[in-house]
């Protein structure tokens, strides 16, 4: 059973002032918009349509929340970065989005997901500097792995460990499919420790991605 699947739609918020009371942890869901991001959130729910999947990218424009138990909820944030989006609405994400992210008390971590294919692209990089001074901990998905030939796989993953490992500790990376239904172990296992779920007996505390020389594991140094 997938660590989240008892997930179901709590609320929209528009604005800050909305935001449940009784959140005792929460995790965010971020991501540039078409990276995959309500995909990967469907599919660590085990879930069709928890998210909504979206043919216009930036569909979007709240903080959607999704309860696991008493307190504990997912949050799908806007995707950012769709340049069609009026300039109102964009306007809106950022007065939302920036705020939640550096003021929220009960957000335990976010994560973010990129497209492999184009990950830390300089609006990833705009979101990760928003959340970093937080100090609280950044898991990174990169979505649509299948995009990819194993060996690309990790050449990829292995650039983007780099990349984070310059601005210090504090991230993990992975890879994932939401097509093949790969690294959801991996996700559930950081995602359980946020929130302070216990995984499935038949999960293992720790997964790893494709086989890397000295390197098998995706927890940034």
């Amino acid at each position: 059973m997938p660590l989240l699947q008892k997930a179901v739609f709590h609320t929209t918020v528009a604005h800050l002032r909305d935001l449940p009371a009784d959140a005792v942890c929460e995790v965010a869901f971020a991501g540039r918009s078409n990276a995959g991001k309500s995909s990967a959130i469907n599919t660590l729910a085990g879930r069709v349509r928890l998210a909504y999947v979206s043919k216009t990218p930036g569909r979007t424009q709240h903080l959607n929340y999704f309860t696991l138990e008493g307190g504990k909820y997912l949050v799908d944030l806007p995707g950012y970065g769709y340049a069609k989006a009026p300039e109102a609405i964009r306007s809106q994400w950022e007065g939302l989005i920036g705020p939640y992210l550096q003021g929220r008390s009960p957000l335990a971590g976010l994560c973010i997901i990129m497209d492999c294919r184009r990950p830390l692209t300089d609006l990833d990089w705009r979101m990760i500097e928003w959340f970093r001074p937080t100090g609280r901990p950044i898991h990174i998905l990169l979505s649509k792995a299948d995009k990819l030939s194993r060996q690309d796989q990790t050449k990829t993953l292995r650039a983007v460990k780099a990349e984070l490992a310059k601005q210090g500790e504090g991230f993990t990376v992975q890879l994932f499919s939401s097509l093949k239904k790969t690294g959801i172990d991996e996700a559930e296992a950081v995602l359980a420790g946020w929130l302070g779920l216990p995984l499935p007996e038949a999960k293992t505390a720790k997964t790893k991605g494709p086989p890397e020389k000295g390197d098998p594991g995706a927890k940034m140094p």
